[in-house]
């Protein structure tokens, strides 16, 4: 084996753990799952519970909403920090509670779902 012959396999191997590597690391922490907004008429996770009346089906879809933004701008959630949640003044006063409930039931479940369960994510830290 000449030594042209020996360089390139050298490069072929380091390519091929190079891919490996990546591969394995995306596969450790992989890519946020896919928002799938299209579905809240038809039972995803991201669709209200069809017990909710009207301001609480809006409140869990701005939650769920506010949750995706909190993590495109890599802040920490907490649905305390949201404007929508303390201050929903386009909300008839009368459903601010109702839209409220249903922010932060909406806003929840997209953590758990966009962060992951066993993340750093913590119930506690609001």
């Amino acid at each position: 084996m000449g030594i042209t012959q020996q360089i390139t396999g050298r490069i072929v191997l380091a390519a091929t753990l190079a891919a490996g590597a990546t591969l394995a690391a995306g596969a450790q922490y992989g890519s946020p799952p896919q928002q799938r907004y299209e579905q809240w008429p038809g039972g995803g996770w991201d669709s209200p519970p069809q017990e909710f009346a009207e301001a609480r089906q809006r409140g869990y879809r701005d939650g769920i909403d506010g949750a995706r933004k909190d993590f495109e701008n890599h802040r920490r959630p907490n649905v305390a920090n949201r404007d929508e949640f303390r201050d929903p003044h386009f909300i008839p006063r009368p459903d601010r509670r109702e839209y409220r409930f249903g922010f932060r039931r909406g806003y929840d479940v997209a953590v758990q779902h966009i962060y992951g369960r066993d993340g750093w994510y913590r119930r506690d830290r609001y």
